[in-house]
């Protein structure tokens, strides 16, 4: 009897004991989840092993320590809003996808381009007219304008106007919309019409003939006339460039010169009427050249006031200078958009970690860690040769690689680079605050709309590095190897 009832007392106590265990790994998990509970792990490394892939979940713990390397994430503090990620459908990344795949192929790869099945790429650039990188049905070089026309002749009221040689790549666009229909799609002209340049030059290379009052005029209606053709097609234009690289020009393709003081006259006597008196809302950004010259042509442009006033910010190429030089801009024109607008990879270096890491470094960190609200990669697709090509790069690499006998699919490091952040980051996501960079780890953090946090960290040590990351009071740890790329996200309740 004594034993008898001594058990059901032992039993009670064991429960009560239970419950208080229950209650207390409650109140663990729920302050878990008031610092962002679970955070999911996505990671890519220089020996490929890992391609975007996803690692298993990490969680949040109590700890104000800072025994190693510690990445603050500070939502508090905000810096630009994002408008998104991607590269450019230029005309030969048009012409694979629509002659050398099946539908089949070509709807897949859309979907993993373009929606959340894959790496959600949200902004696109493309050619008006013709670039280092349009061909024809055939595949074979094309260069042209919208309003090509027999030499000595002109055509003020653009009554030749036409975007019918751009089929390939609206029917592209066109696709990309329905799937994704938030994507944004920026144009650039990588040359006027020949007849609208100096002596009536061919497309490749020269200015616009400033003596003559007319082409500004017909110039600005010529970007009116795209933008209207474009939307008629149903794709919509939220934005153009002035010109391509406008301190370059080659005979080898389109191209013209357009400098800092003649890009602000353009916009303030002509373009900028233009667009306010057509009612078109796309932004108008200047430069679109690399980082080395281009705090001193920002600052020439939007000095302008008449042509600030239509001038939403200036944009950027990587091939010469440092992402810093979009800061310089910012520090002066702190009401301005800074755009990242291209950056192309290529056979000159095919060792994927360097690939991952500079990339990671000076694009997808280091761009919108100075301001940038846009990071373009350029080709989305060439094929196995770099091609099809129109006198320009003979061995570039696109974001994808297209077998034009086959039709298979290869992806290159840029579509890694690109959908760490692609993926994870949302239009409109904010960047917050995230610091230091040190040790070797380099970060960008965002909050999205939805609330989500995420947080790029990419290591360019040569060794593995172990960090913390801290946010609201609560951390956790990780460690990458050399070159090592990891994306995390977490939402807070």
């Amino acid at each position: 009897m004594f034993r008898f009832r001594r058990k059901p007392k032992i039993l009670i106590a064991l429960a009560l004991i239970a419950v208080c265990i229950v209650i207390m790994l409650s109140v663990m998990l729920g302050r878990a989840e008031t610092a962002g509970g679970t955070v999911q792990v996505w990671m890519t490394t220089a020996d490929q092993s890992n391609l975007l892939t996803a690692k298993a979940p990490v969680t949040f713990y109590t700890d104000n320590t800072s025994s190693v390397t510690t990445i603050d994430v500070n939502p508090g503090i905000k810096y630009q809003t994002m408008d998104g990620f991607g590269a450019s459908i230029t005309g030969s990344t048009a012409y694979l996808m629509n002659h050398k795949l099946s539908s089949g192929q070509r709807e897949a790869l859309l979907k993993d381009l373009f929606t959340e099945q894959g790496i959600h790429l949200s902004f696109l650039r493309h050619s008006i007219g013709a670039s280092d990188f349009s061909v024809d049905a055939e595949g074979k070089a094309s260069t042209y304008t919208y309003d090509d026309i027999p030499a000595g002749t002109t055509d003020y009221m653009l009554s030749h106007f036409s975007v019918a040689k751009d089929a390939d790549v609206i029917r592209t666009l066109q696709e990309i919309v329905k799937l994704n229909p938030r994507v944004k799609i920026m144009g650039t002209p990588w040359t006027a019409p020949a007849w609208m340049k100096y002596g009536a030059k061919i497309p490749n290379g020269w200015y616009l003939n400033y003596e003559n009052p007319q082409v500004y005029k017909t110039y600005a209606q010529y970007f009116v006339k795209y933008i209207q053709a474009y939307k008629q097609s149903g794709v919509p234009i939220y934005a153009v460039t002035l010109q391509n690289e406008p301190e370059f020009t080659t005979p080898n393709y389109p191209s013209m010169s357009m400098g800092a003081e003649e890009q602000a006259t353009f916009i303030r006597d002509s373009l900028g009427p233009a667009f306010k008196q057509n009612d078109i809302s796309a932004k108008i950004i200047g430069y679109d050249h690399n980082w080395d010259q281009g705090v001193r042509y920002a600052d020439k442009l939007l000095s302008n006031e008449g042509a600030r006033a239509y001038t939403d910010g200036t944009a950027y190429h990587c091939y010469a200078g440092e992402p810093e030089a979009m800061s310089e801009v910012h520090a002066e024109h702190p009401d301005k958009g800074i755009y990242f607008t291209e950056c192309g990879g290529g056979d000159w270096n095919m060792n994927f970690g360097d690939n991952l890491s500079w990339e990671m470094s000076n694009l997808m960190i280091g761009a919108p860690r100075n301001w940038a609200k846009t990071v373009l990669m350029w080709n989305m697709a060439l094929d196995d040769q770099g091609g099809p090509a129109n006198g320009g790069c003979q061995n570039c690499r696109g974001v994808v690689t297209i077998d034009p006998k086959t039709g298979e699919v290869t992806k290159n490091v840029e579509y890694y680079v690109l959908g760490h952040t692609s993926k994870f980051v949302q239009p409109g996501a904010v960047r917050i605050d995230s610091s230091p960079q040190a040790s070797g780890i380099q970060s960008v953090a965002y909050q999205n709309p939805d609330g989500s946090t995420v947080l790029v960290v990419h290591n360019t040590d040569s060794e593995g590095r172990a960090f913390k990351v801290r946010y609201q009071s609560r951390s956790f740890a990780y460690s990458l190897p050399s070159q090592g790329v990891v994306t995390f996200t977490w939402k807070s309740a």
